[in-house]
């Protein structure tokens, strides 16, 4: 998180990345000096918690949506189509699951979702409770919240690649992580966990066979559908999405 603000007068400019571990920098032109108000500080402290609760609030505020959703489901078990259930699912459930996912996806109360999913699709298979999820998922061909996550946040990334730069473009010497996007370098745990950094750290770590078609939208769409449908368990991909929020 960083910010740059300067005062009408012109005479002051100070810089905050992250209030939590660096203070805010003053520059003041006339004098030279470095420092920088009480006040600001804790106005800019304010605001980065703000800014963490926020995520958790939008997730609490979804929660009883996504149970809605999962009542619907259970409403409509007499109909005994799974073709319904997914069409209804996909209309009810994912369209509110998946809205702004890459801004989320990655906060520790995302796992209240993720169990009101596996909830659901154990009601469309008419599973116990206890039952694995990760044979279910691959039955009903949907994606589990964190490979939604990922696979929403690489969407992103290729469909806005004007926003980051390659490594080629940064240095001329080649070696082979040339054609990787360049990842600022950084100890913020608020930049790290944002959905720039993020996506380009996961993109970089894409198979090449995928990577080369990042022009080609659709076809990387489907390549991508594939690689995490058929490549990764319930297990893995909880793990995977712990590592992305703890930055490992």
């Amino acid at each position: 998180m960083f910010g740059i603000k300067q005062t009408d007068s012109m005479s002051c400019t100070w810089m905050m990345f992250n209030s939590n571990r660096t203070k805010p920098l003053c520059n003041e032109k006339n004098t030279g000096r470095y420092g920088c108000s009480h006040k600001q500080r804790d106005k800019s402290n304010t605001d980065n918690k703000q800014i963490v609760a926020k995520w958790i609030e939008h997730i609490t505020e979804l929660t009883p949506k996504i149970n809605k959703a999962c009542y619907a489901i259970r409403t409509l078990m007499f109909l005994r189509s799974p073709e319904i259930l997914r069409m209804v699912y996909f209309s009810y459930f994912h369209s509110i699951m998946s809205y702004g996912i890459i801004f989320w996806g990655n906060s520790y109360s995302s796992i209240n979702i993720f169990r009101i999913q596996k909830r659901i699709i154990r009601i469309m298979t008419k599973s116990n409770k206890r039952d694995t999820c990760s044979p279910l998922f691959k039955k009903l061909g949907i994606l589990p919240l964190p490979s939604q996550y990922i696979f929403s946040l690489l969407l992103f990334v290729v469909t806005n690649k004007n926003l980051f730069s390659l490594n080629s473009q940064i240095h001329s010497i080649y070696t082979r992580y040339s054609e990787n996007l360049h990842l600022p370098q950084t100890g913020l745990t608020l930049v790290q966990k944002g959905v720039a950094y993020s996506g380009c750290k996961i993109y970089n770590h894409l198979p090449a066979h995928i990577k080369i078609t990042s022009n080609n939208i659709p076809l990387f769409k489907k390549l991508l559908h594939d690689y995490y449908f058929n490549m990764f368990s319930i297990a893995s991909m909880s793990t995977t999405s712990k590592n992305l929020m703890t930055n490992k």
